[in-house]
């Protein structure tokens, strides 16, 4: 799997992991706009849970949440994009990164009343998908070569 510039290619499963990250990255900026959605239904949760709050204070809390959340998804899938990108150049520490990532995303399920949105478990399922890509035996050999070679 080298070129001719003595540069190694990633085989079909580093680039089917990179695949699933950047698919994985998709569904967290799509879990964005299922968030913008639900403005409504933080406002009611507020409302039974702050009883003394003006419709402005609730208002201005539920969008401040959302512009939180908002960011820091936007945030995770800028970094799993960059890290994809390592993956792909045979950095193995990108690998490690990723998988630490995949789990506490795949945790974060488990978090909460069943608030998980479809495109969360989407993007989870299939970067856990990667992560089993990214660790099979064509990858391993990969990251080793790229190892050796840098």
């Amino acid at each position: 799997m080298t070129t001719a510039t003595g540069r190694t290619t990633p085989p079909r499963t580093v680039i089917a992991a990179f695949m699933g990250f950047l698919v994985s990255s998709v569904f967290a900026v799509a879990s964005i706009g299922v968030l913008v959605g639900t403005h409504d239904d933080l406002v009611e949760t507020l409302r039974a849970t702050q009883p003394s709050w003006t419709e402005e204070q609730l208002q201005a809390a539920a969008t401040t949440s959302q512009v939180v959340v908002a960011g820091i998804a936007l945030v995770i899938a800028l970094v799993q994009l960059w890290l994809a990108f390592k993956l792909r150049s045979g950095r193995n520490w990108a690998r490690v990164l990723l998988a630490v990532f995949t789990v506490f995303q795949v945790g974060s399920l488990f978090i909460g009343e069943g608030e998980a949105t479809l495109p969360a478990y989407g993007g989870a399922v299939v970067a856990a998908l990667a992560v089993v890509a990214s660790y099979l035996p064509a990858s391993n050999a990969y990251f080793d070569s790229v190892r050796r070679a840098g």
